[in-house]
């Protein structure tokens, strides 16, 4: 989620998917700020791009994400996204009728673990409720896949600091013994983390 991310969308835009379009107008229509901001679709697409059998993401909201997600996707890839809100996955899952490739389900983000591993996985809200462990890129992750952590502040010191406080979500991942990560900077105000699993040794 971004704070503010569905008004940052342009009517007039016509560099935005079609799909997308349709879960904007959906965010709009119930009041729901916090989508995903064009910066993170664009890279979401180049991203899916790359996977080849399964891409999964957490926090559907009203789809704006994963449409960006199911832009990119090749033919054949499977998409799962999953949402807390019972009303809203079934807005979500009302904007995707038409995606036969496409299943929002309704519960727990705990519930991406049921279809993985993923080639490509979308982790929402900066890392805080998935860090920890929690979030287990080798359970999640075919090898070779890569997660997106996303809704960081830019980095500005080594080693990061939040709030005055060491940024411990942002090293979790950052420093993750299963994961070869860096920090994106998408816009000044914002970035995200992309890791891709490490082979096994």
């Amino acid at each position: 989620m971004s704070l503010q991310g569905t008004d940052a969308y342009q009517d007039d835009d016509d560099t935005i998917p079609t799909l997308v379009r349709r879960a904007v107008r959906a965010a709009r229509r119930h009041g729901f700020a916090f989508s995903c901001r064009p910066e993170q679709g664009r890279l979401l697409r180049v991203l899916a791009a790359g996977a080849t059998r399964r891409i999964g993401e957490t926090g559907t909201g009203y789809g704006v994400g994963l449409a960006w997600l199911a832009s990119g996707a090749a033919s054949g890839t499977r998409l799962v996204s999953v949402e807390r809100d019972a009303e809203r996955a079934a807005i979500a899952a009302e904007v995707f009728r038409d995606c036969e490739h496409v299943d929002v389900l309704h519960g727990d983000w705990r519930r991406i673990a049921d279809h993985g591993p993923y080639d490509l996985l979308v982790l929402d809200g900066g890392g805080q409720a998935k860090g920890n462990g929690t979030a287990d890129p080798a359970r999640l992750l075919a090898p070779g896949g890569s997660v997106v952590i996303d809704d960081f502040t830019p980095a500005t010191t080594w080693p990061p600091h939040f709030d005055g406080a060491l940024d411990r979500p942002r090293l979790h991942w950052l420093e993750h013994p299963e994961l070869r990560a860096t920090e994106l900077r998408l816009a000044p105000d914002l970035s995200v983390i992309v890791g891709t699993r490490l082979p096994a040794r």
